[in-house]
């Protein structure tokens, strides 16, 4: 049975600022995470690091519940967390990568980015991969 993406777009906060474009996107990308993860978990991630340089990838993935999933399910995450669907997740796309969670959250600095980089690219080419991406939110 296919939800009724009419009555949970109306229970997603902060959408009536977006375009109708981005509601749909935001829409989509809140669907596949809480088929994943819950919204509870999600936020209490989020709440924990709301303050500039607080943010640490392994506490929030902890937090979220993500580390207790299955290699699919983490890939799954991993290709939603994928902005522009190249099969890494880059640099510039890792600095809005709360915002992927839920709109309005904040940015990563460069500091935290740096950090978040530093301890998912094994392979030091400056993109995190699926494998990558597993390896560390499952190690």
């Amino acid at each position: 049975m296919v939800p009724d993406i009419t009555a949970i777009w109306h229970k997603l906060p902060l959408l009536s600022s977006l375009s109708d474009q981005d509601q749909l996107r935001t829409c989509k990308i809140k669907m596949s995470l809480s088929s994943v993860l819950s919204a509870d978990a999600i936020d209490t991630a989020l709440k924990d690091c709301q303050a500039p340089d607080s943010f640490n990838c392994k506490k929030f993935f902890q937090q979220c519940g993500l580390t207790k999933k299955s290699p699919a399910d983490v890939k799954t995450v991993f290709a939603i967390l994928d902005n522009d669907n190249s099969g890494f997740i880059e640099e510039e796309e890792l600095k809005f990568f709360l915002q992927r969670f839920t709109p309005g959250a904040r940015v990563l600095t460069d500091k935290e980015t740096k950090a978040f980089m530093a301890a998912c690219d094994d392979d030091s080419d400056g993109m995190i991969g699926a494998d990558e991406f597993q390896a560390m939110v499952l190690s």
